[in-house]
């Protein structure tokens, strides 16, 4: 029998990789931080004495929360997004924020809080912490097989399928520098991306409004734009449909995705998507 302090030693040792886990699972350094804290109460309840395998046995435990979590999320989807354009509440140093982001990759944990809360546990912890799929199964409560379909479905979603279109890397080009411009604050930059007549569409949710938001003229849209510049350090490049977009994501969930459409070279539309059911009927994808 392991002696008292052995698995509060053993949770100290593997705190960087179970910490990793829960924010790959839930996008937000803070609901990371209190999900391992949750972890460890559980675990220091529990009766240890038959664990063989200390790290793998705890990864499954802060798995478990996370998965918690994300179900109970899942039950709030269809909560207002009153404080979408406001900088979120949290203690978190933004820095280290980002620098996990970074480390991970923004859009690849945008398109992570699309799916559903068994894909994306079945997708972190087989392809990116090589748990085994039969792991996997017992905390889901399903075949390694069913888990296995579980994982590539997500797989498929992440990685995307945009349909061939020539213009393709042009366009991502073009919603790259309109990202980075709006970023920078550069407002001559974002002039010389939108065509004179450009019109700019901001669902009810965005803002919020009663009504949704229509813009037009080259030099409104722009300082629009320059308006949500604060928003724009936590966007990134996405396939929208299999289109180069952009999402912005807040507290490990996707608020905001803005959808455009061209003319030549030059940005004729920005239809800015923040309604909940709008944006679970578009596909995400990592580009």
């Amino acid at each position: 029998m392991p002696e008292p302090d052995f698995m509060a030693r053993q949770f100290e040792e593997h705190r960087p990789r179970l910490r990793a886990v829960a924010y790959r699972m839930l996008g937000s350094v803070s609901e990371a931080d209190d999900a391992v804290q949750d972890a460890w109460l559980r675990v220091d309840r529990a009766d240890t004495s038959a664990v063989e395998n200390p790290g793998g046995w705890l990864t499954t435990v802060v798995a478990r929360v996370c998965l918690n979590l994300l179900r109970a999320r899942e039950t709030r989807r269809e909560e207002a997004l009153d404080a979408v354009g406001q900088a979120p509440v949290s203690e978190v140093d933004p820095e280290e924020e980002a620098l996990l982001a970074d480390s991970v990759g923004l859009a690849l944990l945008i398109v992570l809080d699309t799916l559903a809360p068994a894909e994306r546990l079945a997708f972190v912890l087989h392809d990116m912490f090589q748990v085994p799929f039969d792991e996997i199964g017992l905390l889901l409560e399903k075949s390694p097989a069913a888990t296995r379909q579980l994982a590539s479905r997500a797989r498929r979603r992440i990685k995307g399928a945009p349909a061939p279109d020539a213009d393709l890397p042009r366009r991502r080009e073009a919603v790259g520098a309109y990202l980075a411009a709006t970023r920078t604050g550069d407002f001559d930059a974002l002039l010389a991306l939108l065509h004179p007549e450009v019109v700019l569409h901001a669902d009810p949710a965005v803002v919020p409004t009663p009504e949704p938001v229509f813009l037009g003229g080259a030099r409104t849209v722009a300082r629009a734009a320059l308006a949500s510049a604060d928003r724009a350090t936590t966007s990134a490049l996405v396939l929208v449909d299999g289109r180069f977009g952009v999402a912005f994501t807040q507290a490990g969930r996707v608020r905001v995705v803005l959808r455009f459409t061209f003319d030549g070279d030059l940005i004729t539309g920005i239809d800015i998507v923040g309604e909940r059911k709008r944006l679970a009927e578009l596909e995400l994808a990592v580009p």
